[in-house]
């Protein structure tokens, strides 16, 4: 299978939600919700608006689900885009007269950083995860971490700079919307 063939799942559930099965959706949304639940939360900071926004990107996956090409990355990485980009679209909206356009655009900075880093955390496997949290909830040296997760230091070390490696990435994308097309940049079929 090469490399970059997307999941079974993941082309599955795209033909089940295009030929309208609500059970789809319901499965598609017991998987998901959280993750969209908490980019949208990072992002606003508010219990309502991010139920909002998690019914509203659920809504318009319901109605696209074309919308998502397999070729672009997984199912998941594609409904946290949308909710993503949705968010951040709201908390434009809401800041907009509050401040500089500067001000605003680095509040948007700072929420999809924070949003991205939380999606990576949970993106990474679990040794790495272990790892990360344990230095920085539990504050654990390497040397502690190895011993916590019974394994060697070297391969504490390396976990925690991968680990460390994937999250330093939060930060690196452009500050315009590259998001590619079909990923709901800026219609999403609801009403704002």
């Amino acid at each position: 299978m090469p490399k970059d063939a997307p999941p079974r799942w993941d082309r599955r559930m795209q033909q089940r939600l295009a030929r309208g099965e609500a059970a789809a959706l319901g499965e598609l949304y017991d998987r998901f919700a959280s993750l969209v639940h908490s980019l949208a939360h990072r992002v606003l900071g508010e219990e309502k608006a991010a139920d909002r926004i998690t019914r509203e990107v659920f809504g318009y996956i319901w109605e696209n689900p074309d919308a998502y090409d397999p070729k672009e990355g997984s199912m998941r990485s594609w409904v946290a885009r949308i909710a993503q980009s949705q968010a951040v679209d709201r908390l434009r909206q809401a800041e907009r007269g509050r401040g500089s356009h500067e001000e605003l655009e680095q509040k948007v900075r700072s929420a999809s950083a924070a949003a991205r880093a939380d999606f990576i955390v949970t993106s990474m496997p679990a040794p790495l995860r272990a790892a990360l949290e344990l230095a920085y909830f539990k504050r654990r040296d390497y040397r502690q971490a190895a011993a916590d997760l019974q394994i060697t230091e070297d391969e504490a070390r390396r976990r925690l700079r991968l680990g460390l490696q994937l999250l330093s990435t939060a930060n690196t994308l452009p500050l315009e919307d590259t998001t590619p097309p079909g990923y709901g940049p800026h219609s999403y079929g609801t009403p704002r």
